[in-house]
């Protein structure tokens, strides 16, 4: 009996992210905001819009600020093509302080040890309104294809839960209860899209509670699902709502 062989592409990593973009300001931070940011989102789980490059801080400039289009709050991205540093420490907690950013994202080439621990501790003493994600740029290419770019994860909140390629699942390690919460926020999802609904809904997750947005500023519904009494019951939040 015949074996068909499928030939398979060599995949290697190109080390020198300067090879694609040569300058950080110049070169990187627009391909993100313009073309890297739907990858981003979909690699830390959360549905990114932009707002705005080069926003003014005071007398500095943070890279690229986003909203969160399901709980409307703002995303600071601070991004270095090189090894973190100290600086860029400082600058995400200065522009997150001014801008009144509730998620801070730190990419880089590489993390240092030292930083990744430094974002793993301001997860750990802040609360959950809070989220410090730290991630890592690579590029990738197969055989003579393009070079494609690729984001890993070296830091996120407590007990956000992503998985392959960013999108949050269930996944190995989670409960019955939780696979179950997270197959019907998914069957969720899937049936407002079919129904061209313009409630927005983030990412599916193993958790108990949704998060919809009705495209009014400062103002979101929460689904809560109840599997001891097989219910679902529907709250709201209001963020500077004036009546």
């Amino acid at each position: 009996m015949l074996t068909r062989m499928i030939q398979l592409g060599q995949m290697k990593k190109e080390p020198d992210l300067r090879k694609v973009w040569d300058k950080e300001d110049r070169d990187f931070t627009p391909w993100l905001a313009e073309h890297g940011l739907e990858l981003l989102g979909d690699t830390i789980g959360i549905d990114l819009e932009l707002n705005s490059q080069e926003q003014s801080v005071g007398p500095f400039k943070a890279d690229i600020l986003c909203k969160d289009t399901v709980t409307d709050k703002w995303v600071l991205i601070e991004n270095q093509i090189e090894r973190t540093d100290h600086a860029h420490l400082g600058q995400i907690l200065t522009y997150g302080a001014g801008l009144e950013a509730t998620t801070i994202v730190w990419i880089a080439k590489q993390f240092s040890e030292e930083h990744r621990a430094a974002l793993d501790w301001l997860n750990e003493i802040t609360d959950e309104r809070f989220n410090f994600f730290g991630l890592e740029i690579e590029l990738w290419q197969i055989d003579n294809s393009p070079i494609a770019p690729k984001f890993n994860i070296v830091c996120k909140p407590n007990d956000w839960i992503v998985g392959r390629s960013g999108t949050t699942t269930g996944g190995t390690g989670t409960t019955p209860d939780q696979q179950l919460k997270f197959d019907y926020w998914t069957a969720f999802v899937e049936y407002l899209s079919q129904q061209d609904s313009t409630l927005k809904v983030g990412k599916p997750a193993p958790w108990s509670f949704c998060q919809i947005s009705i495209g009014r500023s400062g103002f979101s519904l929460l689904a809560y699902l109840n599997l001891k009494d097989n219910a679902i019951t529907i709250g709201c939040t209001c963020r500077d709502l004036t009546l």
